[in-house]
């Protein structure tokens, strides 16, 4: 797929998250994990750049000792997308991409799908879904999306949507991926909006996005991911790991 754009990847990198300490800068089958976000987002040759955004200074010492491109941003965002606006001031681009900084497994592929929407001059924002494994469905920690038939996000939620009411099995369920891609008028509206009371509820800040009226349209990867927000995922992606090294 060729773009008729420029994007540029953002990766927000805070070193205080609350379930995993220092989750960015931790160790996976001998590389930080910012290090395999970063690596991976670079081998997509979609992205015009790549750029570490962080409010740490040892993140920082980390990137300039690897040669990665990084950029020192406040540390009183409420979310990493607010990092990503704060890049986005900054640098130039037709398309910003949030990259979250916990997805040791990012590929390239997935990316693509991504920015695959973005080539429709009316999509303001998109991201990525797969289809769920049975052990996600009703695991509130796997985020489900329902789209309409132009990919069209509905909602998301953390529930297990759609209701199969009668067991009929005839409706797949989809995983959300913590991939964004935006317009830069819709990155800053985003930023400018109140937490939304469905945001709230469901801790999702993309339901901001639709609670405004902010359409988001979703692609489909086979490309699955893993969330690092615990030991357990640590433990799960490093395993992943090896039997891909086989």
């Amino acid at each position: 797929m060729s773009s008729t754009f420029t994007a540029i990847a953002v990766i927000p990198a805070r070193l205080g998250s609350t379930r995993l300490a220092r989750k960015v800068l931790r160790a996976i089958a001998g590389k930080p994990m910012v290090q395999r976000v970063y690596e991976a987002a670079q081998r997509c040759p979609l992205l015009h750049e790549v750029i570490i955004a962080t409010d740490a200074d040892e993140v920082m010492q980390l990137a300039h000792s690897n040669g990665w491109k990084a950029q020192m941003t406040s540390s009183s965002h409420r979310s990493g997308t607010d990092r990503v606006n704060e890049v986005a001031q900054r640098i130039p681009a037709d398309i910003y991409v949030n990259i979250q900084g916990d997805l040791p497994l990012l590929r390239p592929e997935q990316i693509e799908a991504l920015l695959s929407p973005m080539q429709r001059p009316h999509v303001q924002v998109s991201t990525v879904k797969t289809l769920c494994k049975p052990e996600e469905i009703s695991n509130p920690n796997a985020v489900k999306v329902v789209t309409d038939r132009n990919g069209r996000a509905l909602y998301f939620s953390r529930s297990t949507i759609p209701y199969d009411r009668d067991r009929a099995g005839i409706v797949p369920y989809f995983k959300h991926l913590g991939l964004y891609a935006y317009r830069k008028a819709a990155l800053e509206r985003f930023c400018s909006l109140p937490e939304s009371k469905l945001e709230a509820a469901e801790r999702l800040e993309q339901l901001r996005l639709l609670e405004n009226g902010i359409d988001i349209y979703v692609e489909e990867t086979p490309f699955g991911s893993v969330e690092v927000d615990t030991e357990e995922d640590l433990k799960k992606v490093e395993e992943l790991l090896r039997e891909q090294r086989g």
